[in-house]
């Protein structure tokens, strides 16, 4: 998918008025889970989606991955990109569904197949692809 296209995504689920909004959501919701993972799973995980968004998960910066539920998550990315609570789950949705629509089964696996296993809803899965 290249990054026209993502970002075309984004937007639509996103109802952002720009592409550069749904960048701009984009990355700071990708630097969320890049927390989560440690940096050679990060590193694997930014190889799918296109250009720009590789960035915001290649950018962890720490030896050990951190621990984190949804709402954990979410107040993250309320923090991360200045919105409420329920705004940051709908920024987040529209962004990791279309991760998940780009990103291959196994690849993704790695990121919501850590503790706790909530995070597969995030991404729109109801348990880990195959």
């Amino acid at each position: 998918m290249k990054c026209d296209e993502f970002l075309a995504r984004v937007r639509e689920r996103g109802e952002y008025t720009s592409q550069d909004e749904a960048l701009a959501i984009t990355q700071e919701v990708l630097a969320v889970p890049a927390q989560r993972i440690t940096p050679g799973e990060a590193e694997d995980l930014a190889s799918q989606p296109p250009g720009p968004l590789q960035q915001a998960l290649s950018s962890a910066d720490h030896e050990q991955p951190e621990k984190f539920g949804s709402e954990e998550f979410h107040r993250r990315v309320a923090e991360r990109t200045g919105a409420r609570p329920r705004t940051a789950l709908w920024d987040a949705g529209a962004v990791l569904t279309t991760v998940a629509d780009a990103v291959p089964g196994g690849e993704l696996n790695q990121v919501i197949s850590r503790p706790p296993s909530s995070h597969a809803v995030l991404f729109g899965k109801a348990d880990l692809a195959d």
